[in-house]
């Protein structure tokens, strides 16, 4: 039976989940620490880790162009929550998987969600991982999010990640390990927005192992007001490999970026190639907006919000 979810949960899952969580299919909604409701489907099934918070997600190989909602809403101030949650994708297996964590904090203490995940992404298997984060509330506590993402691809596997970080998040650090096998394909889509005197770190580390492998890397991020951003991937070639990492960045105010792209070549045809740019709202884009009647705000944001998109 589906539960009811508040007006401060609803919100926020229209924030996170862009396709629209439903309570139903394969699906597990966490709230302040506790699984608040959980399906399972046909291919997909999910259980409740024992002796440590979490699940273990269990896709087979028949899954074909299905979905699985997983997210996380923390409106409890002062609330640490750990999870962990484990992926099991059978060869041949076709799914997307849509996560993110929501804070809403009216208090004064930090909350904070640190969520480890684990893919295990079996032979030909394509597997889409989207998630977002978010913040409000307006209580001083601060609003935390710490996610690590541990990706394991076997050959002819396909892995796309698209993340996102909205706003509202005082504080992140982003941790993101993949190692790949023959002939599979890692894309990543990387954004990201702070503002007032937030911080983000965002390190990834890519072992391109097998041979055949590809990796395409880009991150886009607005650093605002007095936030900081410091972003590291690195792509290490073990083998006959493709790589392509780039990093973009728009800085306004008195914001600080650091972009430090890192590429590692161990084989003769490791092919890694890495890209980092970081400047101001181009100012002839700016005047064209306002000779349309835009205010200079408006303008800026319809150039940021191309930007990320």
């Amino acid at each position: 039976m589906g539960e009811l979810l508040d007006k401060i949960t609803e919100k926020i899952l229209r924030q996170i989940d862009g396709a629209g969580f439903e309570q139903k299919g394969a699906f597990n909604l966490r709230h302040n620490g506790i699984a608040l409701c959980h399906g399972d489907s046909e291919h997909i099934k999910i259980k409740k880790k024992e002796g440590k918070q979490g699940i273990d997600i269990f896709i087979d190989g028949e899954t074909k162009g299905e979905q699985v909602h997983i997210p996380v809403v923390v409106d409890a101030s002062g609330m640490r929550d750990v999870v962990y949650n484990d992926f099991y994708i059978a060869e041949g297996a076709d799914v997307t998987i849509v996560a993110g964590c929501g804070i809403h904090n009216s208090g004064c203490n930090e909350s904070r969600h640190d969520g480890i995940h684990s893919f295990h992404v079996g032979k030909g298997a394509n597997v889409r991982y989207e998630e977002k984060h978010y913040g409000e509330g307006e209580g001083t506590g601060g609003k935390v999010l710490n996610p690590v993402t541990k990706i394991y691809l076997k050959e002819d596997a396909v892995f796309t990640l698209d993340t996102a970080q909205i706003k509202g998040v005082d504080s992140t650090l982003r941790e993101t390990d993949v190692e790949m096998g023959p002939n599979s394909k890692l894309y990543v889509v990387e954004k990201l927005m702070t503002h007032d005197n937030q911080t983000a770190e965002s390190n990834m580390e890519v072992q391109m192992n097998g041979e055949g492998s590809s990796a395409q890397i880009i991150s886009r991020s607005v650093a605002k007001g007095h936030s900081r951003q410091v972003f590291h991937p690195k792509a290490v070639g073990n083998a006959g490999c493709h790589a392509h990492v780039q990093c973009d960045s728009i800085i306004m105010d008195h914001a600080e970026v650091s972009s430090i792209p890192e590429i590692n070549a161990r084989h003769l045809d490791a092919a890694i190639i890495h890209e980092a740019a970081i400047g101001r709202i181009n100012d002839e884009q700016l005047v064209k907006l306002r000779t349309l009647g835009m205010t200079e705000e408006d303008a800026e944001d319809v150039i940021i919000n191309n930007f990320l998109n």
